[in-house]
């Protein structure tokens, strides 16, 4: 067994957080992964609330939390109290200043978790007394930007050891097995926050030839790039790019972004349908690098039973747990 501050805190039997990605991130694998001994958050993302209620029904009571992407949160902030009523455990706020919404968040009694992606954002989370702070990596699918999670996670470290003792830190990015979650704890983290290798679960809200595209994927054939935002009409701030896996629409347009804008109304109609019919070749299988690590779709209750039995047996080899 292996016990953190985060497990001890959260009486978690597992220092492992669901990363809350948009669409994918489904009540049902929220509430497997609180299940199976770790904190499960559904992928709140761009604020759809029809969508976000549906999926805390499907959660069935369990214990979860949920996630947002907080520009958005800046054109519906209605969503945020509108959230706060189905009583989440936790919510994360990833890729923009939490300030407006953390004193919010936390007069309700919900701890916030603050995802960032450079050491500025992490001093940003402190000020708003973050609970926990997620140093995000550049590995990792979706959004995100440059920092690699090796050199990231440690400097938040001692940010957090300097500044903000109390505050908890989870690493993210390309953390898929339990070689990811031994690495982690070595570098100063409490937990970690995984994705790409729940997402490829069964439980996970993801079109089966996607699984299948990424099962045949090693982390080369990802690429971080803005072209499915543009495709999609999605005014992502400048900073921020996703990693995806590359297929031709990228190998068309990652070069020609004024080209793409230029017929983004027909291309964006294309991408639309493309995604709702899982067609590869044009919408983009969102995964990070840790796909060259994932051979199985498998229930979350054994991808989080064996990265913590492969965590353990590495850490027993050379401390006592």
């Amino acid at each position: 067994m292996i016990t953190t501050q985060l497990t001890r805190r959260l009486n978690l039997k597992h220092p492992i957080i669901s990363a809350p990605m948009a669409f994918a991130a489904s009540g049902e694998l929220a509430a497997s992964v609180s299940q199976a001994g770790g904190l499960g958050l559904i992928g709140g993302g761009y604020g759809d609330i029809d969508w976000i209620k549906q999926q805390f029904l499907a959660a069935n009571n369990s214990q979860v939390g949920c996630g947002f992407i907080t520009w958005t949160l800046n054109k519906n902030p209605q969503v945020l109290d509108q959230v706060l009523e189905l009583n989440p455990s936790y919510l994360c706020l990833s890729f923009g200043d939490p300030k407006p919404f953390a004193q919010t968040i936390k007069n309700k009694g919900v701890k916030l978790i603050c995802q960032i992606q450079t050491a500025k954002d992490a001093i940003r989370a402190i000020e708003c007394e973050a609970d926990i702070i997620v140093a995000q990596g550049s590995e990792a699918g979706g959004h995100g930007e440059k920092r690699s999670t090796m050199t990231l996670v440690p400097e938040v470290a001692d940010l957090i050891a300097d500044r903000a003792p109390e505050t908890l830190l989870c690493a993210a990015g390309g953390i898929a097995d339990g070689r990811g979650l031994a690495a982690a704890l070595m570098l100063g983290a409490d937990g970690v926050m995984v994705g790409s290798r729940l997402w490829a679960s069964r439980e996970a809200n993801v079109h089966q030839s996607m699984h299948q595209a990424a099962l045949q994927a090693s982390g080369d054939d990802t690429i971080r790039s803005q072209v499915m935002d543009i495709a999609r009409s999605l005014d992502w701030p400048s900073r921020y790019n996703a990693r995806v896996l590359k297929n031709p629409f990228t190998d068309k347009w990652h070069n020609d972004i004024a080209g793409l804008k230029a017929n983004a109304d027909v291309e964006s109609t294309k991408w639309k349908r493309a995604w709702e019919e899982g067609d590869i070749s044009i919408a983009n299988t969102f995964v990070g690098e840790a796909t060259g690590l994932i051979d199985e779709i498998e229930p979350v209750a054994t991808i989080i039973e064996d990265m913590m039995f492969e965590a353990e047996h590495l850490l027993n080899q050379r401390w006592s747990i």
